[in-house]
């Protein structure tokens, strides 16, 4: 929703004032400058300064606790995207906050949720393993229990954001011999436990993320969330929110799906790219006078808006890949200058187009890949059969 074609009451127009006013405070040009460097998605002096303020305790609750209303938190979601705030790390926070809250022992709730909300305490996923591919359910990254506590070993690959996290929603192998979804046990490990090693990934869009070693790592069962083998439980909502499998409010006042903040982005790059093409060169003809130029700007204009109206888990879907389908194409129009990055001297759009194109294979895959997706949406909605990969056998 564009609030700015929308009259706000007087106390929603003093909340976006306050928010624009602490966001342009401490979200600088450095601390963007920072975030593209470190690719952390994350500023501890931002975070911190959130919740010192309150604003993460009003992400966290709702209008009838103290929190926002359902208006000023939109506002809050365009605002900070508006400046780019780096994010990433307080998401997590938020969808394993929500888990310890519901599952957690009291002695771990009091120990984790009040810092959570003052900023000093970040939360991560540690869900795939290296050789595991998306299915997180055949986790092979054990945990034998030793009295009152418990023993892990393992590895977690793409655990984003443990270099500025305290403890990781680690789910872990506990029954090796029961069916899948039946061996699996959630707990919340504190980050500096003897035994882990935390090793920095760059991806290809310049992100950070992490591959996390466990040996030997032992913590108290208190760290336990729910019940032992009954992780899948544990895990089911925080994954249906990751995945963007969640039912729309009534009110229209949610993202149409999960992947927006990506397709906004990608809308932006799209808009710098029609407006170079409407420009007139120095002999006085236009890009778009080209009409195989307008053809594919129309069209990748037209994949653009179809994702960006396109809900739930669909909409993941649909965003991920018009990115890879529109974004070679924005650079062909532009020309050579559109492979220059970000802040390069001379790059054609600021190198908006040449960061969407490195940052489509990467959206193609938070959470689970496209085929992962699609195979959910084929299964659970169009009522299809599961996919067989089995070789065929020989006659």
């Amino acid at each position: 929703m564009d609030f700015s074609r929308v009259e706000l009451s007087a106390e929603d127009a003093d909340f976006r004032d306050r928010v624009r006013k602490f966001l342009d405070t401490h979200v600088t040009d450095d601390v963007r400058r920072r975030d593209r460097e470190t690719g952390d998605n994350f500023d501890e002096g931002v975070h911190l300064a959130m919740g010192a303020e309150g604003w993460l305790a009003a992400e966290l609750d709702t209008g009838a606790d103290g929190g926002m209303t359902r208006v000023q938190r939109r506002i809050w979601d365009l605002e900070r995207r508006r400046v780019h705030v780096p994010w990433v790390t307080w998401g997590t926070t938020v969808i394993v906050a929500k888990s310890v809250e519901q599952f957690g022992s009291p002695e771990l709730r009091e120990e984790v949720l009040p810092r959570v909300r003052s900023g000093a305490v970040r939360l991560c996923l540690g869900y795939t393993e290296p050789d595991g591919g998306s299915d997180i359910a055949t986790s092979k990254t054990r945990a034998v229990r030793d009295g009152n506590q418990w023993i892990i070993n393992g590895a977690k690959m793409f655990t984003t954001g443990a270099h500025n996290c305290q403890y990781v929603f680690l789910i872990t192998n506990t029954a090796p011999e029961a069916r899948k979804h039946k061996s699996l046990t959630m707990f919340l490990v504190p980050l500096d436990t003897p035994g882990i090693e935390i090793q920095g990934i760059r991806t290809v869009d310049g992100d950070r993320t992490n591959i996390v070693y466990y040996t030997d790592v032992r913590i108290d069962d208190k760290y336990r969330l729910g019940e032992v083998n009954d992780g899948w439980r544990v895990l089911m909502e925080p994954l249906s929110t990751e995945h963007g499998i969640v039912d729309m409010a009534a009110d229209g006042l949610q993202d149409v799906s999960i992947m927006i903040h990506q397709g906004t982005i990608m809308a932006t790059s799209a808009d710098r790219a029609t407006a170079i093409a409407a420009r007139r060169g120095p002999d006085g003809r236009r890009l778009l006078d080209d009409g195989s130029v307008a053809y594919r700007l129309g069209r990748s204009i037209a994949r653009m808006e179809a994702a960006l109206s396109t809900p739930n888990m669909f909409g993941r879907v649909a965003i991920a890949q018009a990115m890879r389908d529109i974004s070679p194409d924005l650079m062909d129009i532009l020309g050579p200058a559109s492979v220059l990055p970000i802040g390069a001297e001379g790059a054609a759009d600021d190198g908006g187009a040449e960061y969407i194109y490195r940052w489509a294979p990467l959206c193609g895959i938070y959470g689970g890949t496209l085929e992962v997706f699609r195979n959910l949406i084929a299964q659970h909605v169009l009522g299809l059969g599961r996919p067989h990969y089995a070789p065929p056998k020989a006659v």
